[in-house]
């Protein structure tokens, strides 16, 4: 049998001296001694026989070698993690603390009688959820930090459930300049004027949904902050109907007859980040959420 020459501690120190910029920041973050983390990378890199980090100036840099042993490294780290957690719901049989993301778009009227019928059973089990938006949402998934997550996108190599499609509309005040065109309006007129965006709750985000082609933008961190914006008479933003319906009744925005695209669907999904990982009851919670997705023949139609 093959004995192992390094061990994950080595791999995981490694890894700490890479993300956090060197050896000093390092230390700080898994309270460890400098000395000790350096220790730790010479033996490893003495026991493998290949040069893993460089010294350029006061930060420490993989070499070539480094980046393509520590990318397996990760995986090999990521996998021993997930066992452990495997190991611990296996023991518990039932999870203390269940986080659920969702993406801040998916309209909470399908989501709270689910809440409701988990909260009857939940033995107690703190129930964690997480507004996210965008790449927020997509990390969430692929870094596996929630348990479940109601996502408009399904990042490549995972599967999610449908639960339903929900529509957005450009909207802005009645007495805005876009409001007030006798036509159709073009979109390159559109990216004349301020448009106000939702803040990407990512670690890095990337403006890769939705138009976003103005030359003039504010971001703001909810939908609630763009209504009231809006209501000055500022701006046009994409928003999903649900939070929209009483400002429209009410006559305070008004929908924006855009040429091409009247209105956006985005499909929301169920996804499972770590299939091994789940426990009693986060698949309890997840099929509560299950039974309550709607069929688009369920949906209602969009309005003009």
């Amino acid at each position: 049998m093959y004995r192992a020459k390094t061990t994950i501690e080595q791999w995981r120190i490694l890894q700490a001296v890479v993300d956090y910029g060197g050896y000093a920041h390092a230390a700080a973050k898994l309270n460890k001694s400098q000395s000790s983390l350096n220790h730790a990378v010479t033996k490893l890199q003495d026991q493998l026989g290949v040069e893993l980090l460089e010294v350029i100036g006061r930060k420490a840099h993989l070499t070539e070698a480094g980046e393509v042993m520590l990318r397996r490294a990760r995986l090999l780290t990521q996998n021993i993690q997930e066992l452990e957690e495997l190991a611990t719901n296996i023991n518990q049989n039932w999870e203390p603390e269940i986080t659920l993301a969702v993406e801040l778009a998916f309209p909470r009227e399908y989501l709270y009688p689910a809440l409701v019928d988990f909260h009857k059973y939940s033995r107690g089990s703190r129930l964690k959820i997480i507004n996210t938006v965008l790449t927020g949402t997509e990390e969430a998934i692929t870094e596996k930090w929630a348990d479940l997550v109601i996502s408009g996108t399904i990042p490549r190599g995972y599967l999610g459930e449908p639960l339903c499609q929900h529509y957005f509309y450009a909207v802005c005040h009645p007495e805005h300049e876009l409001a007030k065109l006798p036509h159709q309006i073009d979109p390159r007129e559109l990216a004349q004027h301020l448009q106000l965006v939702i803040k990407d709750s990512g670690k890095l985000p990337i403006e890769k949904q939705g138009w976003l082609k103005s030359e003039q933008r504010w971001t703001v961190s909810d939908f609630g902050a763009a209504i009231d914006i809006m209501a000055q008479g500022i701006g046009f933003c994409w928003l999903p109907e649900y939070t929209i319906r009483e400002a429209l009744s009410q006559g305070k925005l008004v929908k924006l007859a855009i040429k091409g695209s009247s209105f956006r669907v985005i499909p929301f999904y169920l996804v499972v980040p770590s299939a091994d990982k789940i426990g009693p009851g986060t698949e309890m919670l997840y099929q509560q959420i299950l039974a309550l997705r709607q069929c688009p023949s369920q949906l209602p139609e969009p309005q003009a």
